[in-house]
C-alpha cells in the first residue's frame, strides 16, 4: 500500500482548498490551520515559488478517541493535507493514516484508522 493517497484536480489551488474545506466539513472535520508555504518562506527570506498549501485538520470525536486508546498517536495529529501545483496541475494528498497508524504498532487502532482514511480519502475525492 501507498504510503500516500494523493488526485489530480482542474481546480485552482484556492478553488480546491474552499471545496475541501466544504467536504471535510460534511465528513465531520475541520480545518484547524492552514499554510501557505511560498508566504512563510518567504517571510523567512527564502524564495520559493510553487503554489503549495497544507492543511490541518480535525475529526474532534476522533481524536479524543484515538489519543485516549493511545496518545504515542498525537505524533501523528491532526491530520495533514496538502493542495499543490505541479507541472499546471493542482494535487491533493495526504499521508494514509492507516500507514502512520502501522508505525505505533497498536492493532487495536486499525479500524479507526481505516475509517478515518476512508473519510478523508471521501473528502478528497469530492473536493476534486
Amino acid at each position: 500500500m501507498d504510503f500516500q493517497y494523493s488526485v489530480e484536480t482542474d481546480k485552482t489551488i484556492d478553488e480546491a482548498v474552499q471545496s475541501l474545506e466544504e467536504s471535510l466539513k460534511a465528513q465531520k472535520f475541520g480545518v484547524l490551520w492552514q499554510m501557505d508555504i511560498p508566504t512563510k518562506l518567504r517571510e523567512k527570506g527564502v524564495d520559493f515559488d510553487m503554489p503549495f498549501r497544507v492543511l490541518e485538520v480535525c475529526n474532534p470525536h476522533e481524536a479524543k478517541r484515538v489519543l485516549t486508546q493511545n496518545p504515542l498517536v498525537g505524533n501523528f495529529l491532526p491530520c495533514k493535507i496538502v493542495v499543490y501545483e505541479m507541472d499546471g496541475r493542482t494535487h491533493i494528498g495526504m499521508p494514509r493514516p492507516s500507514v502512520l497508524m502501522g508505525i505505533v504498532g497498536d492493532s487495536s487502532l486499525e479500524e479507526l484508522a481505516r475509517n478515518v482514511e476512508l473519510n478523508l480519502k471521501s473528502a478528497i475525492d469530492e473536493a476534486r
